[in-house]
């Protein structure tokens, strides 16, 4: 798929991978859009990259969706691609009864409702350009659940199973649409962590978004790097072992509570 010239709208796009996006596609010359919950982050981005075009909104507030649909398309017809990166993850003990409901609910409102609330609301415009794409953000946690971070994990299940419908769904349309598979990635994600992952397991943003865009030149439905085809492999031949190592932080981060 070319991407030069397309006009595409990045879903928190004022950090990490979102906005690692936003500098290699204004690199091939794409006419790019950004949103995200923070006002002061939209206006960093907008120093740093001049020519992109900054909407505050929240994927977790359908209002919020569709304003800023109305907004972009009467400001940006041409728009022809849609990456929904925005994210949330937290690390979420289930028996902590401090939680509201509202509160436990906030990653699914984002990650997933905020996903599916996006598509859907763009579609149509989509359907009338005669080249569209849409990238969905999911994770290599889909293939193994990591139980310290349980909300996020469903999400990101979610996510695949969503996108992979909807690719079905699309089969005869003029719209591709892809699904980018990182593995755990250095972003803002984790600032906030008890216990912060390993950083020589992890990816840098530059690199998964240049597996991401190659990916996307090449017309490949899944946006993966060589670890994620692993932990795909290791999914189906070997489930628990592989549910068993994910589960280990979650004993360590007990661990540290209990210490403390």
């Amino acid at each position: 798929m070319n991407l030069k010239d397309s006009t595409i709208l990045i879903t928190g796009g004022t950090s990490g991978i979102g906005l690692e996006f936003v500098k290699q596609l204004t690199e091939l010359g794409a006419n790019i859009i950004v949103t995200g919950r923070k006002l002061g982050a939209l206006n960093e981005t907008k120093k740093a990259f001049p020519n992109v075009h900054t909407f505050q909104s929240d994927v977790s507030n359908p209002k919020d969706i569709e304003m800023l649909f109305k907004e972009v398309i009467q400001k940006f017809p041409d728009l022809n691609i849609i990456i929904n990166n925005a994210g949330l993850m937290r690390l979420i003990d289930l028996q902590d009864t401090s939680l509201d409901l509202e509160n436990i609910n906030h990653e699914i409102a984002t990650n997933l409702s905020g996903t599916i609330q996006m598509v859907h609301q763009f579609l149509p415009h989509l359907t009338s350009k005669k080249s569209a794409a849409i990238v969905n953000v999911s994770s290599g946690i889909a293939f193994m659940c990591y139980s310290a971070a349980p909300i996020y994990s469903a999400t990101k299940a979610g996510v695949r199973a969503y996108t992979q419908a909807l690719r079905l769904q699309l089969e005869n349309t003029n719209i591709k649409v892809f699904e980018m598979i990182p593995p755990g990635v250095k972003t803002n994600l984790q600032n906030e962590w008890v216990k912060k992952p390993n950083e020589k397991r992890m990816m840098t943003a530059d690199k998964m978004v240049k597996v991401a865009i190659d990916g996307i030149l090449k017309d490949k439905k899944e946006l993966k790097p060589f670890l994620i085809r692993v932990i795909k492999t290791v999914s189906r031949l070997m489930p628990n072992i592989l549910l068993n190592f994910a589960h280990r932080g979650f004993k360590e981060i007990q661990e540290l509570k209990t210490i403390k």
